[in-house]
């Protein structure tokens, strides 16, 4: 099965839906396939088997890590990044651009 994640005008998943692989044995015919159902919007693939840069079945991994709602598409990195977390008074948040996770810091009074 292949996986579609639907991006808002922020490139924040918005929802993910599954297509089955006769359907979509591409990314660019899957997102027609899509399209031809009368789902609108920017779709792009996800691989459910994909994690922190590893395929977990050997293949060829696809941006990173699987999406989920509230991720963030990263066009620089060809990447799904997770929702950052919020600041409080004490932590702040910094992407690490290996592991595109987010680390905490402590903030300087």
């Amino acid at each position: 099965m292949a996986h579609f994640a639907q991006l808002d005008e922020n490139n924040v998943v918005i929802q993910v839906i599954v297509v089955s692989n006769e359907s979509a044995p591409d990314e660019k015919t899957g997102q027609d396939f899509i399209a031809s159902i009368g789902l609108d919007g920017k779709w792009i693939q996800t691989s459910y088997n994909t994690q922190e840069g590893v395929h977990l079945l050997g293949g060829t991994p696809l941006r990173f890590r699987y999406a989920g709602i509230g991720y963030v598409y990263d066009e620089i990195h060809d990447a799904f990044i997770p929702p950052k977390p919020e600041d409080t008074e004490i932590l702040g948040w910094i992407l690490n651009e290996n592991t595109l996770l987010w680390e905490s810091f402590q903030k300087t009074p």
